[in-house]
């Protein structure tokens, strides 16, 4: 992923995205660029227009996170209403079983 990081970093600063560069970055960022990864990423990105492959790219909706998260926050008041219905005397009664009793 740092591969396309360094990409898309160096074509927001109007460099040039070719070998040299993206391991440039790479080191920048304190990572040991791999020879054979860079050169496919670079010459994957030859002839493509970064800038209208980011105006195209579909992205996800964020509208759906926060009601999911809701859901999840219900799910555990639920929960916790179950663990509550359990009773002492229930509750004993189970551990007992455990020594025979």
């Amino acid at each position: 992923m740092e591969y396309i990081y360094g990409a898309m970093l160096l074509h927001a600063a109007g460099k040039k995205v070719n070998e040299e560069n993206l391991k440039k970055v790479l080191k920048a960022a304190g990572f040991g660029p791999d020879a054979s990864r860079v050169k496919a990423l670079t010459a994957s990105l030859e002839g493509v227009d970064i800038e209208e492959a980011l105006k195209s790219a579909s992205f996800a909706p964020t509208g759906p996170v926060p009601a999911a998260a809701e859901k999840s926050e219900e799910k555990k008041e639920e929960k916790k209403e179950e663990k509550e219905e359990v009773s002492e005397e229930d509750a004993a009664a189970g551990l007992g079983a455990l020594f025979g009793f």
